[in-house]
């Protein structure tokens, strides 16, 4: 990953998405974020990310390449607003992020637990990004079990990055869930201009 880094690998597909689905300056956090690409992306964009990864070793070389303070050592299931408060993270988040697979690597139990935990986590109108291989323990099926009887609802989910529509012989996909409490709309929304009749 520091190779395809250093490369300059086009590794932010992911943080043209968010940035895409997000509202401007949006706090981000991505579960599971490696060596920070995606962070960094985001923060090149003017979102305020960060990233947790139970992995030291990637850790190392996120905080190698960009700004330590943005990440923290920390599972998935970790991921409550107490404990991000208690390792200086904030608590709530308009757009949180588990990708690259993050998913294949929890049990059932571990992902709906992730899950109630993000549910804590967003904003009204906040939104839950995941995008993982859809064959295998922690795809589409498993999400979809994992968020019943949540305070979220899946919105959109796609079979890639570009918004290519989902079919049951995708590989991969990226699940978009929505907090179920609304987001109020500002006095000038992006890119909305809203005539009165």
């Amino acid at each position: 990953m520091r190779h395809l880094a250093h490369a300059q690998t086009d590794m932010e597909v992911d943080v043209r998405f968010i940035d895409m689905m997000s509202k401007r300056c949006a706090r981000v956090l991505d579960i599971g974020c490696g060596i920070g690409n995606a962070v960094n992306g985001l923060r090149a964009r003017g979102h305020a990310a960060y990233g947790i990864d139970p992995t030291r070793e990637v850790l190392e070389v996120a905080e190698d390449l960009y700004e330590p303070s943005w990440f923290r050592q920390m599972a998935a299931t970790e991921a409550a607003p107490e404990k991000l408060a208690m390792n200086g993270l904030p608590q709530g988040y308009d757009v949180v992020l588990m990708s690259g697979n993050v998913p294949a690597f929890l049990s059932a139990d571990d992902l709906r637990a992730t899950f109630d935990k993000v549910g804590e986590l967003l904003e009204p109108g906040g939104i839950f990004i995941v995008g993982t291989t859809t064959s295998i323990q922690g795809g589409p099926v498993d999400q979809d079990n994992a968020v019943a009887g949540l305070a979220m609802t899946l919105s959109h989910r796609f079979s890639d990055w570009h918004l290519t529509p989902f079919h049951a012989e995708s590989p991969w996909s990226v699940s978009v869930f929505s907090a179920n409490r609304l987001r109020e709309f500002t006095e000038s929304p992006d890119g909305m201009f809203i005539l009165q009749g």
